[in-house]
């Protein structure tokens, strides 16, 4: 069976929800997906045209009310397949955080008291920030009635924790760096 990259694994499990179209696909990685896994708009074209060519979603064209026409895909069996067999899979790669807030306090004897706390807290505000958008998320996603929604919980109860956790820290560690200045 011919192995794909992850984005194309992503997409045919996007393929599974109301989302068609590269417009609608790139709309449900922005509101979810973005918060733990990166596809950018360039790759969702060319993610689309080859699970067509290979045979795992068809292109349908539809129109609506005056708009020019689109085109939405639609899983086929092939595609249903590659991504439960996918999804049965060991997984490869465990993540590996690239966190620069880490990299520079990592260095940060050569960094400034200030700059060390300044950074700490733009951290946690940006992190505050994070946290608020899962609840709003959370909220939206205890309205859905779909299967999928259950999941989607449990990835977005994995945001809101280790956010948490960063928020802790981010304290924690603003207080060791007040006891050592």
């Amino acid at each position: 069976m011919t192995k794909y990259n992850d984005t194309t694994y992503a997409i045919l499990g996007i393929l599974t929800t109301e989302c068609k179209s590269g417009y609608a696909i790139k709309q449900l990685i922005d509101r979810s997906l973005n918060h733990f896994w990166k596809i950018s708009y360039g790759q969702i074209y060319p993610t689309l045209k080859l699970i067509s060519q290979e045979g795992l979603a068809e292109i349908r064209t539809s129109s609506s009310n005056g708009r020019p026409e689109k085109n939405e895909y639609y899983l086929t069996e092939k595609g249903l397949d590659v991504l439960k067999n996918w999804l049965e899979q060991p997984i490869e790669h465990f993540p590996a955080e690239r966190n620069e807030v880490l990299l520079k306090l990592f260095f940060g004897h050569y960094q400034s008291y200030e700059r060390q706390v300044l950074l700490l807290q733009k951290y946690k505000e940006a992190l505050e920030i994070r946290y608020q958008t899962y609840i709003t998320i959370e909220q939206a996603i205890q309205q859905d009635t779909s299967k999928d929604s259950m999941y989607w919980l449990i990835t977005l109860d994995y945001g809101k924790r280790t956010t948490h956790a960063a928020i802790e820290w981010c304290d924690c560690t603003l207080g060791k760096l007040k006891k050592e200045e």
